[in-house]
């Protein structure tokens, strides 16, 4: 991975827009415990429906009127060239600069995703509109993703995502470093050089996290799943052990090189908040050796 060494490391928080004015309160909170860790961005989550893109505006605007950096996620889903246009330019103007551009999830019975099909017609699109405004993101997968025919094809792809212009990768949240090591090692000699941020997901709720996995196709390894579901109702027993699984992760990903790290938060602070502390990382710009070493919790630790 010698590329991912040589970019300045990135700590970074996902939210997804709240339904109800609770879920607003609630969505606050956490964005202010999370913002102590001076990330370098929050990033939105963009739904297919009107009202859930509207919600994403809001929370945006938001974020960015308090001070921090906002990155609002695009989709091509149910979207049109001049809709896209429109949001790009009221991003804009409210001086939003960075983007996540993604295909999206397809919804049940959808048969058209879009004018745009593709994210990389999505980054392209954005480019040939905004020139350099907007830093683009965008989504890969180490595991590879459910839908792809093969784990070629799939590289393939993400390639021709960096080649339209996007900046940067997040991937897809997984539990096997080597997973991560081995689809940068094969990006790079593709000739990738962008940043490639693991995605984490803190282990709170087994139910939760088996449904997201299985519809993701991120791999939950078998000791941990035996782990989590031994737990049963002992709640407590199994945030400790999942907190224990992703601040492990984590320490092998950057202590073997990853760029960062960026939270799928779920809009809870308290578990990203308890493995940053496991980390031992303190303020984002501490250097990468103050990364403590951390007892071993499974099988794999090479």
């Amino acid at each position: 991975m010698p590329a991912q060494s040589q970019h300045r490391r990135s700590f970074s928080f996902e939210l997804y827009p709240p339904k109800t004015e609770e879920g607003v309160l609630k969505l606050r909170g956490a964005r202010e415990r999370l913002a102590s860790l001076d990330p370098e961005y929050f990033s939105v989550t963009f739904g297919a429906g009107g009202s859930t893109r509207e919600r994403t505006l809001e929370t945006v605007l938001e974020i960015q009127a308090a001070g921090f950096e906002a990155a609002p996620h695009l989709s091509c889903i149910d979207s049109t060239r001049a809709g896209i246009r429109q949001l790009l330019d009221r991003y804009r103007a409210s001086g939003i600069r960075r983007i996540v551009a993604l295909r999206g999830d397809v919804p049940s019975g959808m048969r058209e995703i879009g004018e745009l099909r593709h994210a990389n017609e999505l980054v392209a699109f954005i480019r040939a509109e905004t020139g350099e405004h907007f830093r683009i993101e965008v989504a890969c997968y180490p595991e590879f993703h459910p839908q792809a025919p093969s784990a070629l094809a799939d590289l393939r792809h993400f390639k021709r995502k960096v080649e339209a212009g996007a900046d940067g990768a997040i991937t897809q949240y997984f539990f096997n470093a080597d997973a991560y090591f081995s689809f940068v090692d094969s990006v790079e000699a593709m000739g990738v050089r962008v940043p490639v941020v693991p995605g984490i997901m803190p282990i709170t709720n087994y139910a939760q996290l088996a449904r997201f996995s299985d519809a993701c196709g991120a791999e939950i390894p078998r000791w941990i799943r035996k782990r989590l579901e031994g737990f049963g109702d002992d709640m407590a027993g199994l945030r400790a052990f999942g907190q224990e699984v992703a601040t492990d992760l984590c320490r092998r990903l950057l202590n073997g090189g990853a760029p960062g790290l960026h939270f799928y938060t779920m809009n809870q602070a308290s578990p990203t908040l308890a493995i940053w502390e496991g980390l031992g990382l303190g303020s984002a710009d501490r250097p990468l050796a103050a990364v403590t070493e951390l007892p071993v919790v499974g099988p794999d630790r090479r």
